[in-house]
């Protein structure tokens, strides 16, 4: 079964950069945002239940011989007349129902001279599987004999003379359900064994994923950590949640390297809960060559009157020093110099984009000589700043949502679909480097997996 496949491949949760990257961001040093992925997993006891029968043959049993067993006179034969069916029981249990048909022939008579008739009857076989979930990936389980329930019973039919034999079957049954119960145990260590799954898993997961070709985004999430809950079983399903810790980060232009892969998956922890909704945090990140590229859209050529003179907006940047974004504006006319506002920045929520708090102002220039001018400069300019500058992020917030959901309601591997929907998702803190502005984006979300018809 592949449903630890999925538990790493959540690399389709996606933010989008910029537009305008360049190759400078390749050597970006983007911050690494840990966090945590919860996630409720359901099993269907059917899926296990098709792994059981698709690994026992419809012949279950065959004794072709009348004289083995001591030279008992007797033949037996034992299909599967139905598919097996698995229930869930209340102590991490399986209770396994195996309908069966039976053909016995018997043979009755003295000194080698023997009659034989044969009859045709079903019962259905029970055991009890307890289920162990072991920290290293591998499920163990125990299975024991239930007991028998007739269907009809087994009689020899000679005339006037019937022979029930359901002693004799019973006793070569219980022999074969002993049997069975270790065909049972090897076929589930086997196909629930998910060491080679989350260690392929992990693996694929360390690879960077190109979540947004337009805005030549990447996606790197780097797994550092596995919790789930106990199993629960209930009567047609095994639920159980999964919490993956993860340190996710967001890179615009070139692709940045791979980790290096691992050979063995560590154990996960075993945790008695884990809560149902979950705080995703990733980045999208903004180079300053890209917000002076947006200043300059917005202000460049633009002119505003000082005292019945111009002054034109010839050049801007933008850049950064320690916490604060500084916008470095070239002048010409009135006033000739460099304006230089800075402030940090900050999430504006009704604005739905980043811009500038707490700002301050100077001015270098050689031609000005009258202090009013210059406030009325500082005046103008820094309301134009504070109105007009601001880096959107409505349609990332908008774009994120759908990207997100879209990655959260797939199936990525045959009968394995996730379900998902995110509740809110929002910057929540912007941070700065020596060449770019990060925003942290929060998202609140619910994710579930449903393995189904692998």
């Amino acid at each position: 079964m592949k449903f630890v496949k999925i538990l790493f491949l959540l690399a389709g949760i996606s933010v989008f950069g910029q537009t305008g990257v360049d190759n400078q961001l390749a050597a970006y040093n983007f911050p690494k945002i840990k966090s945590s992925i919860t996630m409720p997993v359901t099993i269907p006891l059917s899926e296990l239940s098709n792994m059981i029968n698709a690994s026992v043959k419809d012949l279950v049993y065959q004794d072709d011989s009348y004289t083995d067993n001591n030279n008992d006179q007797f033949k037996v034969k034992v299909w599967k007349t139905r598919p097996i069916r698995l229930v869930g029981g209340t102590s991490q249990n399986l209770l396994i129902e195996v309908p069966l048909k039976i053909w016995a022939e018997k043979g009755i008579g003295t000194l080698g001279v023997y009659t034989y008739q044969n009859t045709t009857f079903e019962t259905v076989m029970s055991f009890n599987t307890t289920v162990t979930f072991k920290n290293n990936w591998t499920i163990t389980t125990n299975t024991r004999p239930n007991g028998f329930r007739w269907v009809s019973k087994p009689v020899l039919d000679y005339g006037r003379i019937q022979i029930p034999i359901t002693s004799i079957v019973e006793k070569s049954l219980k022999e074969q359900q002993e049997k069975f119960c270790k065909t049972i145990d090897q076929q589930m260590a086997t196909q629930l064994n998910f060491q080679q799954y989350a260690l392929m898993a992990w693996n694929t997961f360390l690879q960077p994923f190109n979540i947004s070709e337009e805005y030549n985004t990447w996606l790197k999430v780097s797994p550092v950590g596995v919790n789930i809950t106990p199993l629960k079983f209930y009567g047609n399903q095994i639920n159980a949640t999964l919490g993956v810790d993860i340190y996710s980060e967001t890179f615009t232009g070139s692709k940045p390297a791979a980790s290096s892969p691992v050979t063995s998956v560590a154990n996960f922890n075993s945790t008695p809960t884990v809560a149902d909704k979950f705080i995703l945090q990733t980045t999208a990140n903004i180079p300053f060559t890209e917000a002076s590229s947006m200043a300059r859209k917005t202000f460049l050529n633009k002119e505003f009157d000082i005292r019945d003179s111009k002054v034109k907006v010839t050049d801007i940047r933008v850049y950064g020093v320690d916490n604060r974004v500084v916008i470095e504006a070239q002048t010409d006319g009135y006033i000739k110099g460099t304006a230089i506002i800075s402030g940090i920045p900050v999430y504006d929520d009704a604005k739905r984009k980043i811009v500038l708090s707490e700002t301050k102002f100077k001015l270098k220039t050689t031609n000005i000589l009258q202090k009013t001018a210059s406030l009325l400069f500082q005046g103008k300019i820094v309301k134009m700043i504070e109105d007009e500058y601001g880096i959107p992020t409505q349609e990332l917030e908008e774009t994120s949502r759908k990207s997100i959901e879209e990655a959260f309601n797939k199936e990525y591997y045959k009968g394995l679909k996730m379900n998902g929907k995110v509740f809110n998702l929002k910057p929540s803190k912007i941070l700065l480097s020596s060449t770019g502005i990060t925003a942290v984006i929060d998202t609140n979300a619910s994710l579930k997996l449903l393995v189904n018809g692998f």
